[in-house]
């Protein structure tokens, strides 16, 4: 790997994450959730909801997250965390969605949706699907602009935002403006190159990736859904402008530039970021430089993606 030196030096830190262990690893995940600081956001409010579920499934619990009145509709953003599709809850949101929420003065939609393997595929898309909708239709009471409804989806909730625009554009549903993809988890293949290389680095691994998918997509039969693994779409066009940012030493790497350039072919405007020194989920290191310019240039990003045209 070539590491940048800040991230370097924290490795001894960091917590095992790696899911060959999977109650061991929610744990440690929760962990490293408490381990944030939530910024001080004077005016900032909190309230934890649930959206009704589709089609008689179970609510999706919501974590809304307000900027002070601003007296006229703000945009709306649906953050999704990662995790494999196995791990991660709203209480690692928490210190996130209240920073995007004060810079951007958007309502942040934090969404915890169901894990698998206990709920493989396509419950936690029916979950997020059900929160896009919640949004949609409490957009008044939000104060939301319904016009400007953004998605951030980290890792494997990069792979379910990914989804998400993919089934609101084939199936119809409230729109989508713009989409951030962070190290986006949406080739099941598993074939590309930095898939093949990065076999054991931090946080994330190739092992994580095939048992990640293997839980997730329990249910598929060997038949793959284009909305379990948006990279097997045929066809992009047609969605929301997106920002995609990558790691450099991370197994996700490469299907995230793959995804990123097919967007682009398909006449969607995308901004693609390499973070060069970079691992798996590294901007957890919060001292680091390159991390605070990740943190900083995708909330810029947002605010571009979610303004008025």
């Amino acid at each position: 790997m070539h590491l940048d030196p800040e991230l370097a030096a924290a490795l001894p830190a960091l917590p095992d994450l790696h899911i060959h262990d999977l109650p061991a690893a929610r744990a440690r995940m929760r962990e490293l959730a408490a381990r944030g600081v939530v910024p001080d956001a004077p005016g900032v409010t909190v309230v934890d909801v649930a959206a009704p579920g589709l089609d008689g499934e179970p609510p999706a619990p919501l974590r809304v997250f307000h900027p002070p009145a601003a007296g006229e509709s703000v945009p709306g953003l649906l953050l999704l965390h990662g995790g494999g599709f196995v791990m991660g809850d709203l209480d690692g949101m928490t210190a996130q969605a209240t920073y995007l929420c004060a810079r951007l003065g958007a309502v942040v939609v934090a969404v915890g949706y169901r894990l698998a393997p206990e709920h493989p595929y396509p419950a936690a898309l029916r979950d997020c699907l059900a929160a896009l909708h919640w949004t949609a239709q409490q957009a008044t009471a939000l104060e939301v602009d319904p016009a400007r409804i953004g998605v951030y989806g980290m890792s494997a909730g990069g792979g379910l935002a990914a989804a998400l625009t993919l089934m609101v554009r084939d199936q119809g549903g409230p729109s989508l403006c713009f989409q951030v993809l962070d190290a986006p988890e949406v080739d099941d293949r598993l074939t590309t190159p930095s898939m093949r290389t990065f076999v054991d680095t931090p946080l994330w691994s190739r092992p994580d990736a095939e048992l990640s998918w293997r839980h997730y997509l329990a249910a598929c039969d060997g038949e793959v859904p284009i909305y379990a693994a948006p990279a097997r779409a045929a066809d992009l066009s047609g969605l929301p402008p997106a920002y995609v940012s990558v790691y450099e030493n991370d197994p996700l790497r490469d299907e995230g530039i793959t995804y990123a350039q097919r967007l682009l072919h398909a006449d969607v405007p995308v901004e693609l970021h390499l973070f060069p020194g970079t691992f798996h989920r590294s901007a957890v290191i919060a001292s680091a430089a390159v991390s605070q310019r990740q943190v900083a240039e995708t909330a810029e990003a947002l605010r571009r993606g979610l303004s008025r045209t």
